[in-house]
């Protein structure tokens, strides 16, 4: 007895372009997306270490701080979900930015027990400086790749979290955040 026919395979191109809808992806295709995922995550953070080491900083108190620059006043607890992190892991870092007088932490007026993150004026200029650090490069990249690439990136990302366990990540609209320090 003979196998069953499979229907032909669709011709691949041999580099995928901005655009190429892939209808088959192969094991292959996701290990080199994974590969090229933690690759891109480590050279995009390894952008701003040198400024880091100056500042005195490390990649934790940086997410802190983008994180708050994202969401002026977030609460502790919800800064916790949001970086993913335990509250033994964060107290050192947030320890240290609050210690250094680069975030501000104000008491909640409808729930004194809930503490308020805030970027203090020499918080938000570190945060800014490693932001427009960031901003460069994603600038370049993005101008390379073009407009449908970089709406196909957002895509992606939005569908990673979206596919995540992640509840209190919102990807319906990442909108320009207020980055001033209240």
């Amino acid at each position: 007895m003979t196998a069953p026919s499979r229907p032909p395979s669709p011709t691949r191109p041999t580099q995928a372009g901005a655009g190429v809808e892939l209808l088959f992806l192969r094991d292959e295709d996701m290990r080199q997306a994974q590969d090229l995922l933690m690759v891109a995550c480590r050279a995009f953070t390894g952008v701003i270490d040198s400024a880091l080491q100056e500042y005195g900083l490390g990649h934790a108190h940086h997410r802190i701080m983008q994180a708050v620059a994202l969401q002026p006043g977030i609460a502790v607890g919800a800064l916790l979900d949001v970086l993913g992190i335990t509250k033994q892991s964060m107290s050192r870092a947030l320890g240290e930015l609050l210690a250094m007088g680069a975030l501000r932490q104000e008491t909640a007026p409808e729930d004194r027990r809930k503490r308020r993150l805030y970027l203090s004026p020499h918080g938000a200029e570190i945060e800014s400086h490693l932001f427009s650090l960031q901003r460069e490069v994603l600038l370049r990249v993005y101008r390379k790749a073009g407009g449908k690439a970089v709406d196909g990136f957002r895509r992606v990302m939005r569908g990673l979290i979206d596919e995540s366990d992640m509840p209190d990540v919102s990807t319906d609209s990442f909108s320009s955040p207020d980055r001033s320090s209240r």
